[in-house]
């Protein structure tokens, strides 16, 4: 009889996780606490808008190839995937921009325009990023870190590419314009990091894109989660949507189950967890359960950033926007620093627009465009009161797309409703609100984050923005790649048993 693994979450981690024990011969139930597949990846459909709640940003889309090819399928024949370009647009204070994307070349030429002096500083860059990435990414990133000597191991390469400088120390080095520093410093937002106490590691994520560009698929990030789904239930993986688990049950330190809020148990071998492990830790395991992840040492944990979101629709169609623009204010560490600080931004503030309908327009009704704009904020950590502070900051980030990017928006909104790290806490159980658990300073990296293998409790795993390697798409996904080696490595016998038995 096959092993019985309970997946809990259906995040791209969970979704990953999923097919990954599928292919491997066990029997898999995925449990979602909402009404839809995806987690932070859900959408939101609106009087015929459909945004996406949240991931836009499509790079590495060969770890989604990865998991069609698990089962001899493409995952051509079940979504499409869209080049974005440019990647993204810089909007500057100063009314000049920087298209961002394409070849080296056209990014040469876009930072010539801004800076000359700086092409030769960019090519320099971009080589150290693609050295980090070899080791960052290519070798360390599928790899198990719940040992400490696994990571001591890398230290001294880690040191060779200076990995001990923060992001924007390592951008600062190579650029003189502190336009094109602040361009090339912000992919640890993408990740929940200030780029100013985020590890230098985390600028492998500059060679990342470079190296198999930006994608979002047909039909939104939706159809993408979607096209997993479909996959799922033609391999047989047993599906749970509105199923909330109150506990995860132990027996002599081991997984034995978990308990629905209906008290309904379900008994399982394996349990991998796609939620929070702030979260999972201190609200479904018994703190005596856990002596290495004790409540005191999570609530002392730096969390990331929390994330205000305004989705809206307009009755007409803004055709110079782009599909990614990032909108800067005249501050950049200074308001970085307030945000992670947990005290007041202000008025200035820096915020991410996406606008799908620019690669994809049946995202909206004909003739309107859908979007969403992206301010950073402090977690809840701060004790801000969201349901007295939404009306504010949604008033100024519409000033802003207004006097900066969409004229006459206010006059053309037709759908709009938004969502704040109160938001996240509750439907996403984040904990603090927080949009990217943890955040990746250099003592909650690797080793340090929360491991992909429980300590104190046999069989039980964890995938997903707190675990290694980190936030975002790709990390997500390869922390999947991460737990099923620990699978094959601590469940052998039951991985070749399985093979063995008729389909």
């Amino acid at each position: 009889m096959n092993k019985q693994v309970i997946v809990i979450g259906s995040g791209f981690g969970g979704l990953a996780s999923a097919l990954r024990a599928r292919s491997q011969g066990f029997d898999v139930t995925l449990v979602e606490r909402l009404d839809q597949l995806g987690g932070r990846a859900q959408t939101f459909d609106r009087e015929g808008y459909v945004f996406d709640a949240g991931p836009t940003v499509i790079t590495a889309p060969f770890l989604f190839d990865e998991l069609f090819s698990l089962f001899d399928k493409r995952l051509e024949d079940y979504v499409e995937m869209l080049p974005v370009a440019p990647w993204y647009r810089y909007e500057f204070t100063d009314g000049s921009y920087l298209n961002y994307g394409g070849s080296v070349d056209d990014t040469l030429a876009e930072i010539e325009r801004l800076n000359p002096k700086d092409v030769d500083g960019y090519k320099r860059m971009l080589a150290h990023s693609e050295k980090i990435f070899d080791v960052g990414f290519s070798e360390l990133a599928h790899i198990p870190f719940h040992n400490l000597w696994v990571m001591l191991k890398q230290v001294p390469a880690l040191i060779r590419l200076g990995c001990y400088r923060t992001v924007w120390q390592f951008t600062k080095k190579y650029l003189r314009d502190d336009r094109l520093r602040r361009a090339f410093s912000i992919q640890p937002l993408l990740v929940g990091g200030n780029p100013f106490t985020t590890t230098s590691i985390y600028s492998l994520i500059h060679y990342l894109e470079r190296r198999w560009g930006v994608h979002y698929p047909r039909g939104g990030t939706g159809a993408l989660v979607r096209a997993l789904g479909k996959l799922l239930q033609e391999e047989g993986v047993d599906i749970k949507l509105a199923t909330d688990v109150k506990e995860i049950m132990v027996t002599n330190k081991a997984i034995s189950g978990i308990r629905l809020q209906d008290d309904s148990l379900l008994s399982a071998d394996i349990v991998i967890c796609n939620g929070d492990p702030a979260h999972t830790y201190k609200n479904l395991i018994n703190e005596s359960l856990r002596p290495s992840w004790s409540n005191r040492r999570i609530d002392s944990m730096q969390y990331s950033m929390g994330l205000y979101v305004l989705y809206f629709g307009t009755n007409k169609q803004y055709q110079d926007v782009q599909h990614h623009t990032i909108v800067f204010g005249e501050e950049y560490q200074e308001l970085l620093e307030r945000i992670f600080a947990g005290t007041d931004t202000g008025d200035d503030l820096s915020l991410y627009l996406h606008r799908p309908t620019a690669t994809d327009p049946s995202l909206a009704p004909a003739g309107k465009d859908g979007f969403y704009v992206l301010a950073p904020v402090p977690n809840l950590q701060d004790g801000a009161d969201w349901e007295a502070k939404k009306h504010t900051i949604r008033e100024r980030v519409l000033d802003i797309l207004e006097a900066r990017i969409l004229p006459d928006l206010r006059a053309n909104l037709d759908v709009c409703f938004d969502f704040n790290p109160a938001d996240f806490a509750q439907q996403y159980r984040s904990q603090w609100g927080a949009g990217f658990s943890i955040a990746p300073i250099f003592t909650q990296s690797a080793f340090f984050r929360f491991h992909n293998r429980a300590e104190n409790i046999r069989n039980l795993y964890f995938v997903g923005a707190g675990t290694h390697p980190g936030a975002g798409v790709p990390g997500v996904l390869s922390s999947a790649k991460v737990v099923e080696n620990l699978l094959f490595q601590e469940h052998p016998q039951d991985i070749a048993e399985a093979s063995c038995l008729p389909s």
